[in-house]
């Protein structure tokens, strides 16, 4: 315990819901306003870090309802358990990548990033909290273990009282000792994205007038960062940019940029007069959806064109060493690694799971089907650098997405690839679905024509440290490549969410245009029918389909 300065000590009790999952901790804004709850979690933190005194912290979250207060809580908690310095957005605003940027640009010990990242906000929403370690990536599991273990025990907390600090005026201000830095959002982020792209090239097809494009920032965190770097850096038309501006509830709508959520943008990029390029973000700015004119984008397809382009990106050329993918993502990236001779790995879903891969130097790109997508820039998933990404590609190449699809596919085989959300589950009737699923015998069998070759639960070996994760989901794979995953979401806040997760392979050019659906429907059947999901839940089709 590192007591300091004017140190209050407020005794409190546990409470018993602090796991935290794959992104931090993530609850209801309700569930944080209990008295003490964020304190709690915020101690045991601090209670779970050896030599955090005297150190610089990185403070910052997406906006969203409950985000000024929290900041306010952890301002004067991370005073009182004695760090000397926090950089924090001016507003209290940061992006997800852009805190990950500041913790590596300054040599920071760590950061708090508060989000629930993709899930709705309000009063009645959600809210998360998630510490980030000194390569800027989320804690590892050995350290949120630590965190649980000391919320499970927690009898104290320390707080300075003081009154609330302005995060409206740039610049230094002391809080009982305790310097804070108020610092544009933007600056940092938009200088790290002009050193790895050509900025030359996209800004003169963005002023083209043969090419439209819009970018919906969903009234979330990366409206600001779109408008500074697109519109403002990079010239493109005013307006190219919408939903701009970050509310703290999303203007209502759910900040998840999927075809589901997305809908008007898609919409936008359909028929004859659509737009040529379509990109969103997040809550929190770290997931992307990429949409051409009539096409969209699978993330398992973009990280694997990401990697097949990188020598068209100045910040990536002749230097490609691998890719990472999460376990449920296809298997396009694999291919893209096999025929460039560079490493390939499979990991459970989770950004920390990469970053043991991207320090070490093994992997270049990573991604998870989830819309998430990154390299080693920073150590979190990032939205926009994939969505500059794509504007590099397109700049470079000349040819509209669904051409670089085409050619994609042509060169590697497709990989035709869905994702079925069955949300708001009974949680002991999913883990006994996922029990039956995990027990069942099934390698041998034939189901619809196909035999099954592969049935497990995937478990995963930390190549560099050795750590080993279990329990990551069931695969079954079969004789002709194709796969069906099952798998438990940890990123929801109520109830639980089942995702199926189900991939066909083909290679023939002639066979790669058809509707991925009507594609994936003999393995649909199958996954309904091994797993009983509908007789299970009563549900009779998925909540969402990606």
């Amino acid at each position: 315990m590192h007591e300091s300065r004017a140190a209050t000590v407020i005794s409190t009790t546990p409470f018993d819901d602090q796991k935290p999952g794959t992104s931090g901790l993530r609850k209801s804004v309700p569930a944080f306003r209990k008295p003490h709850y964020v304190e709690n979690f915020v101690q045991s933190v601090f209670d779970s870090l050896s030599d955090h005194a005297g150190k610089t912290l990185v403070v910052g979250g997406d906006g969203r309802f409950f985000n000024a207060e929290a900041i306010q809580i952890i301002l004067r908690m991370a005073c009182a358990n004695g760090i000397a310095r926090v950089l924090v957005g001016r507003g209290g605003l940061l992006s997800t990548p852009a805190v990950s940027n500041l913790i590596r640009k300054h040599r920071a010990y760590g950061g708090f990033v508060l989000s629930a990242s993709h899930n709705p906000g309000g009063p009645d929403g959600d809210f998360g909290i998630k510490y980030n370690i000194s390569n800027g990536g989320p804690a590892p599991e050995s350290l949120t273990e630590a965190i649980y273990a000391n919320s499970r025990r927690i009898a104290r907390y320390l707080t300075v009282e003081t009154p609330d600090v302005d995060l409206g005026k740039l610049g230094p201000q002391s809080l009982e000792g305790m310097t804070i830095e108020v610092i544009d959002p933007v600056t940092d982020y938009a200088a790290l994205m002009e050193q790895l792209f050509d900025f030359g090239a996209i800004g003169a097809l963005l002023r083209s007038p043969g090419f439209r494009m819009r970018f919906d920032a969903m009234h979330a965190i990366t409206g600001p960062y779109a408008k500074a770097i697109l519109e403002d850096r990079l010239g493109a038309p005013a307006g190219t940019v919408v939903n701009a501006v970050p509310l703290p509830d999303f203007g209502g709508h759910h900040p998840d940029p999927n075809l589901v959520h997305a809908a008007e943008l898609v919409a936008a990029t359909q028929g004859p007069d659509g737009l040529d390029f379509g990109a969103a973000s997040d809550g929190d700015g770290d997931r992307n959806m990429i949409l051409g004119r009539d096409c969209f984008v699978t993330p398992s397809d973009s990280l694997a064109i990401i990697a097949a382009h990188a020598d068209l990106v100045p910040g990536y050329a002749g230097r490609l060493a691998g890719v990472a993918r999460s376990m449920p993502t296809s298997r396009a990236a694999d291919r893209v690694a096999e025929a460039l001779g560079v490493a390939a790995f499979e990991t459970p879903t989770g950004w920390k799971f990469f970053g043991n891969l991207l320090d070490a130097g093994k992997v270049t790109f990573c991604g998870e089907e989830s819309f998430g997508t990154g390299s080693d820039h920073v150590r979190e998933k990032d939205g926009l650098w994939a969505v500059l990404y794509w504007l590099n590609v397109l700049a470079k190449t000349g040819k509209p997405v669904r051409d670089l699809l085409a050619e994609h596919w042509r060169t590697y085989g497709r990989d035709y690839y869905s994702r079925h959300d069955y949300e708001g589950l009974d949680k002991a009737a999913a883990e006994t679905l996922m029990a039956d699923l995990r027990a069942a015998d099934l390698e041998g069998k034939s189901l619809a024509g196909r035999t099954v070759i592969l049935h497990d639960d995937f478990a995963y070996t930390d190549p560099v440290n050795g750590e080993h994760t279990a329990g990551q989901g069931v695969r079954i794979g079969f004789d002709d490549g194709a796969r069906v995953v099952f798998r438990l979401s940890g990123t929801g806040t109520s109830g639980a969410t089942l995702r199926i997760y189900l991939e066909h392979y083909e290679p023939d050019p002639a066979r790669q245009h058809a509707e991925t659906q009507a594609v994936l429907a003999d393995l649909i059947a199958v996954a309904k029918a091994v797993s009983g999901v509908e007789a299970r839940t009563g549900r009779t089709a998925p909540d969402v389909v990606t």
